[in-house]
């Protein structure tokens, strides 16, 4: 069982590399870099806003801690990013901005989340865990190419990037293999580390990308356009979400009723003895 968790989930974030591959191999202008960067501020707020905390609010027993962790990654990221800018500016003048750092802290989170869902799957149904690894490959394309165009945009070279995509999308083999052997302690979890990431992708989008975009653009006709890249974001990342949230959801109500029928098997045996 291990095995198939852990082919399917490697297979599913390679997947989601796809879109930032194909970006690798393009070449960087100034104009293009900030048009998808309009597409990643939208992507960044519509995960945040309409997917990711939605559904830690949905597991979590206590809302006040979920806005609790929103907040703490706020506060956080912003004091990191504090921290590696001074950082920055007396040891390395000239090399990428501290969002390189705080985007792949953040991605790795996020798929670490991945990873769990995908593992809890596969112990539920083999098939059940086939499709979650594909519902969150598809879902992650969208997200995968935001973070891609962020890299890029704090000076980090595309076959850079494209290597920080990959090694922090193998944190979601970590949270499968953390899931098979720790089961529920891991799960636990998981709302605060969801709404975690979320601040992190609200901090990015509205300090760093949508900021960058008043800054640097001085043509009407590129703030027209970086418009629709930004709502070609919003739209994409809705539209994915909504097709796959369904498929995810039912790995989740699979796994809680397995939990479910474990807790009650030993009473069940209990009766038939007595």
């Amino acid at each position: 069982m291990l095995l198939f968790i852990l082919v399917a989930t490697f297979l599913s974030g390679i997947v989601s590399l796809v879109g930032a591959f194909v970006l690798s191999k393009k070449k960087w202008e100034d104009t293009f870099t900030l048009q998808l960067t309009a597409f990643a501020a939208g992507v960044m707020l519509t995960t945040a806003l309409l997917h990711l905390l939605p559904e830690a609010l949905e597991e979590a027993g206590n809302q006040q801690s979920i806005f609790t962790a929103v907040f703490v990654g706020i506060v956080l990221f912003f004091l990191l990013e504090r921290l590696v800018l001074w950082f920055h500016h007396h040891h390395e003048a000239h090399g990428p901005k501290p969002s390189a750092l705080l985007i792949t802290v953040g991605d790795s989170l996020h798929n670490f989340v991945d990873g769990v869902a995908i593992s809890a799957a596969f112990q539920v149904d083999m098939r059940l865990g086939i499709i979650t690894a594909l519902a969150v490959a598809f879902h992650e394309i969208p997200q995968e190419i935001a973070d891609f165009v962020t890299l890029i945009r704090s000076g980090v070279s595309p076959k850079k990037a494209l290597q920080l995509n990959f090694f922090s999308a193998l944190a979601s083999i970590l949270g499968a293999v953390m899931t098979y052997i720790l089961g529920e302690s891991v799960e636990a979890f998981l709302p605060l580390i969801v709404a975690f990431s979320a601040g992190m992708f609200l901090y990015i989008a509205l300090s760093d990308l949508i900021p960058e975009l008043h800054h640097s653009t001085k043509s009407s006709s590129q703030k027209w356009i970086q418009i629709i890249w930004f709502f070609a974001g919003i739209i994409l990342t809705f539209s994915v979400t909504t097709l796959t949230e369904p498929l995810l959801h039912e790995a989740e109500d699979g796994h809680q009723e397995e939990i479910n029928i474990d807790l009650n098997e030993p009473m069940m045996f209990e009766e038939g003895n007595s």
